[in-house]
């Protein structure tokens, strides 16, 4: 991979993240820089999630094997799982995905057809025992944090379920200035890792090429989940690797396992279907995929500091400190870089990735104005503190990529 592009080296140059022999290969540490990205980034898909229908749980990181062994995880994937632990009399495992737990939500609660959809979403724990030889940066983590929903519907809702969910992700793809290399349709292949039920797999299957009707897929065998496949939506790191950041899939199995029911209009119990979705993946993989694309210049309402104002001299500190406090009110990250940080080329030099630079000289303090420098390397010149401020606070909140857009 081209240096430059590296997020494991732009990462550690950037403070966004690093790793520490003591905590273990695979279990990188966010620095604060890193931990702003992280929590912005959530809460946006908190926000998508809230605004197309999803209700937010928690749930614990830890289950009884019991709980695996009924998903089928333990049996199909339990070499990507780590070592049960003794408690009393029961073994506990660190969860190896989300979906089983949410299928325990679901299944305490009595549920009608009216109902349903009923959409489930955490930003949750999971645990992966990878090997040490393909662990790297945060590509491929053993502790992963991962944006991920269960939607809980009808056998007659599950294609407009899973259409749905691709088009949250392609907005939350534009919106994030990235873009999906390819979708493919994953199947399964002929290793005994996958459930044994043909009528099964070709129910799922049958949906899922309904529900990527009219968009151009590749079907690859040997990539489908242990329980059902799924639509992989494929990202491409600059070296031309490729990678899954995004799926859907069409879920019979758990429903099954865990013998999930809903009460139809005729007052049977009916099985539903269990639709899988995580709009970004692991946080880890997405962030790493944006430092990448980006460079580390991130869209402005992801850049850990969106504004840096820089004093000319010790005499316009506090003016420059007071342009930080009204930019903080405001919900803006901004932070004060002063003469004791260096000249103020060295200062403009080091925020080059920050989106706005606001430079204080003795005419800008007697005038409330800033001369604004933009990352890009355009000068619009002297502009009042306020109307900078407001610009900066509509790029925020549109997520535009234009940092100076047309008055």
């Amino acid at each position: 991979m081209n240096p430059v592009h590296d997020h494991r080296r732009l990462g550690r140059e950037l403070d966004l993240f690093d790793t520490d022999p003591l905590m273990g290969a695979g279990l990188p540490y966010w620095l604060p820089d890193g931990a702003v990205v992280r929590h912005v980034l959530e809460e946006y898909v908190r926000a998508a999630e809230r605004a197309a229908g999803y209700r937010h749980v928690y749930s614990p990181v830890l289950g009884k094997r019991e709980l695996y062994e009924i998903s089928g995880h333990w049996s199909h994937y339990g070499d990507d799982m780590f070592p049960p632990m003794r408690l009393g009399g029961e073994e506990v495992v660190l969860r190896p995905s989300l979906c089983p737990h949410h299928a325990l939500i679901y299944r305490s609660r009595s549920h009608s057809y009216r109902e349903l959809p009923l959409r489930i979403a955490e930003l949750g724990g999971m645990y992966r025992s990878e090997l040490s030889g393909v662990l790297g940066g945060l590509t491929r983590v053993r502790a992963i944090q991962l944006n991920d929903a269960h939607i809980f519907c009808t056998p007659e809702q599950a294609v407009a379920e899973a259409r749905d969910a691709l088009a949250l992700i392609r907005r939350a793809y534009d919106d994030l200035g990235i873009r999906a290399s390819r979708y493919r349709l994953s199947l399964p292949g002929d290793s005994g890792k996958y459930i044994a039920d043909p009528a099964l797999w070709r129910r799922a299957n049958a949906l899922l090429e309904e529900v990527l009707d009219g968009v151009e897929y590749e079907s690859v065998e040997g990539e489908a989940a242990f329980y059902g496949p799924k639509i992989d939506v494929q990202i491409t790191d600059p070296a031309g690797r490729e990678s899954t950041l995004s799926t859907v899939q069409i879920d019979f199995h758990q429903p099954e396992r865990f013998d999930l029911h809903y009460i139809g209009p005729d007052g049977d119990k009916h099985r539903p279907v269990m639709v899988h979705r995580s709009i970004i993946g692991s946080v880890e993989r997405a962030v790493a995929h944006l430092v990448e694309t980006h460079g580390g210049a991130f869209p402005v309402w992801l850049a850990p500091v969106q504004l840096v104002v820089l004093p000319v001299g010790n005499a316009q500190e506090e003016r420059a400190l007071d342009v930080v406090r009204r930019a903080e009110a405001r919900g803006i990250r901004a932070e004060f870089s002063g003469p004791g940080h260096g000249t103020l080329g060295a200062r403009v030099r080091a925020a080059r990735l920050v989106p706005y630079q606001a430079v204080i000289g003795e005419r800008e303090a007697d005038a409330d104005s800033a001369a604004v420098r933009l990352r890009d390397g355009r000068r619009p010149g002297a502009v009042p503190v306020d109307e900078l401020l407001d610009r900066i606070g509509a790029r925020d909140g549109d997520r535009g990529a234009e940092l100076w857009a047309a008055a």
